[in-house]
């Protein structure tokens, strides 16, 4: 079985040799070592030093030569628009206050599905409604989607995230 240890960058891996791709949603794409089979059968094993995001359009580099190519999932999301008199960076503030994964874009937030934001986004005035669509949400400033050890909601913590956005504590 082929071995991936290192992944480079969109656009900066030679797609003329891409051996195959794996295609994920979001709450796959945090790993470290996990057998897995490409879209058109390529068995491999990422092994990576430390657990990461793996992002859209990423090389996988294989040890036998050549790459595997990450693909981000279409997965059912949320997708919010400002309405009248409100703008998109109030609404960001009021997902990150809550500490949501969340994609920021120019004209749009992609969440996931959540009817106690989304009520509470509309009854901001924002415009919600559902779309399928891949999912790459900010890591934020304590590391990548807040798995870093050290973030106060992260792992180590009475507090922890589930792969629907959800948090909560066990005390």
């Amino acid at each position: 079985m082929d071995r991936a240890a290192e992944i480079l960058p969109a656009g900066q891996w030679p797609v003329s040799e891409r051996r195959d791709s794996v295609t994920l949603p979001h709450h796959d794409r945090f790993r470290r070592r996990i057998r897995l089979r490409g879209d058109h059968g390529l068995d491999f094993l990422l092994d990576l030093p430390e657990a990461r995001v793996l992002h859209h359009g990423e090389g996988l580099k294989l040890a036998g030569g050549g790459y595997v190519e990450v693909i981000a999932a279409p997965e059912p999301l949320v997708e919010i628009l400002p309405g009248p008199g409100i703008s998109l960076a109030r609404l960001a503030w009021h997902l990150g206050n809550r500490h949501l994964p969340a994609e920021i874009q120019a004209e749009r937030i992609l969440i996931g599905e959540d009817h106690v934001i989304i009520d509470m986004l509309k009854g901001l005035g924002a415009s919600v409604r559902p779309v399928l669509a891949p999912f790459e949400p900010e890591g934020g400033a304590y590391g990548q989607h807040n798995h870093d050890p050290k973030h106060p909601f992260g792992h180590g913590s009475k507090y922890h995230q589930h792969a629907d956005g959800s948090w909560h504590t066990h005390d």
